[in-house]
């Protein structure tokens, strides 16, 4: 990059810090994106005269407020939660619900911004947006989640609409939460329409919805490895996390042929050598979706797999990596240990899971390194193909939706590809950036200054 990039570049982050202080996440995010995007937006005055760059990483509005419920114990709890719609530039905003002790202001912008790239890349009519509250719904009862969710939609309700808002689960949100934060909406509205994605088949859901980030991931995947002329047979596979994200990404994962030897949680990871196959996936699901229990149990029904307390699984030599947890999981060491091993393809399932550092070290070694908002956009896609049901009052089948995921999910890599084509390799963290920016900001160049 030239010294007038890395010049812009500075200045930019020294002007969005100063204004968000002590906002880290989303400090990272914006970083990631900028130092890829600079370089192209100074190339095209027209972006740099309505001052794009500026406007897109100022959220349109941050809605924050005091969620108030009784537990079980008929004490008074309070939590706080929040809304930051960031663009809705190219359609209503949309992004997910996370309940998590973590949930913090500057974990959702940085995952709103995210949003609006991605949802762009899905070439969908979906703004970008996030919320959540610093609530934990792991050890609740059923009715104590009940109240809370009912108390945050009797305020949510009034900021968001299927042509407004349309929020979605993530983290901590799954069809329980939905459903009760749905039921509240349709008591306090009295109106059926599709104010969330995520929802039930009974009310509203569509096929494919749980499964589509995991399944879009190797969709992806393998989309970067057939243009190497290469593919997922026969591949080890390394995968952290063991929610929707990292069990469907294992379940596509098999079904391509490729041998997946790890899940992990918070507390540690399991390494099987033999590969989780159809029988041993299943009891992970039950496991970690009905019994809600700790991975670790895994190794006590098949004892060839082996668990490591408070590790994650990137010291394992495999061919194809896939963060499915959270944010920042793969360190700069980690990283460099993937590379030592020979890994060929990193598909991050999960939002923002490397360190720039990390990044940065899969770019220069010229690996097949996708970037999450590329790689999981499957999610959201499918939620925007909810929205479209619902509007037409109708069910698609299982494998309408999944032919159509697959399509959004290839349409996606042909972007990257288009922008991030560099001789014989391909920088898929530009074709991403570039892809996603140029169509919101196409769009706010034709608006004016608004």
């Amino acid at each position: 990059m030239s010294n007038p990039g890395h010049s812009e570049i500075k200045k930019f982050m020294n002007g969005l810090v100063k204004r968000n202080p002590h906002e880290p996440e989303f400090h990272q995010a914006v970083r990631e994106v900028v130092e890829s995007l600079m370089p192209f937006v100074m190339e095209h005055q027209h972006y740099r005269d309505a001052q794009v760059l500026e406007r897109m990483t100022e959220p349109d509005r941050i809605v924050s407020f005091r969620v108030t419920w009784e537990d079980d114990q008929g004490c008074i709890r309070v939590n706080r939660a929040y809304r930051v719609q960031f663009n809705n530039s190219i359609g209503p905003y949309k992004g997910g619900l996370r309940f998590h002790p973590t949930v913090t202001q500057s974990v959702l912008k940085f995952l709103g911004f995210e949003q609006v790239l991605k949802n762009s890349l899905t070439g969908l009519p979906m703004g970008g947006a996030k919320g959540g509250a610093n609530f934990n719904p792991k050890g609740k009862s059923d009715r104590e989640v009940m109240r809370f969710c009912q108390s945050l939609m009797t305020e949510l309700q009034r900021h968001i609409g299927e042509d407004t808002d349309v929020p979605a689960g993530d983290i901590g949100v799954g069809a329980r939460e939905i459903s009760y934060l749905f039921g509240q909406y349709k008591r306090l509205e009295n109106r059926f329409t599709g104010i969330l994605t995520g929802k039930g088949l009974a009310f509203g859901g569509s096929l494919v919805r749980k499964e589509a980030t995991g399944y879009g991931c190797i969709y992806f995947c393998e989309n970067m490895l057939n243009q190497c002329g290469d593919s997922l047979q026969g591949k080890t596979v390394a995968v952290s996390g063991s929610g929707n994200v990292a069990l469907y990404a294992i379940e596509k994962a098999q079904d391509l042929g490729a041998k997946v030897v790890s899940a992990s949680d918070s507390s540690g990871s399991i390494h099987d050598p033999d590969g989780i196959d159809p029988e041993k996936l299943d009891f992970l699901k039950e496991l970690k979706e009905v019994h809600r229990a700790r991975i670790h149990e895994y190794t006590e029904r098949y004892p060839g797999a082996s668990f490591h307390a408070g590790e994650r699984p990137w010291g394992i030599p495999v061919d194809v990596a896939l963060p499915c947890a959270t944010q920042n999981e793969i360190s700069e060491e980690d990283a460099k240990r993937l590379l030592d091993n020979g890994v060929q393809s990193v598909c991050e399932g999960a939002n923002m899971p490397t360190v720039l550092a990390g990044a940065k070290r899969f770019v220069d070694a010229k690996i097949l390194y996708g970037p999450a908002k590329a790689v999981n956009a499957g999610g959201v896609a499918v939620s925007g193909l909810e929205q479209s049901q619902n509007a037409l009052r109708l069910l698609w089948s299982r494998n309408e939706v999944d032919t159509k995921l697959q399509t959004i999910m290839q349409d996606i890599h042909k972007k990257c590809l288009e922008y991030g084509r560099n001789g014989d390799s391909v920088n898929y963290v530009t074709g991403a950036n570039i892809a996603g920016f140029i169509k919101v900001a196409d769009a706010m160049v034709a608006y004016g200054a608004v």
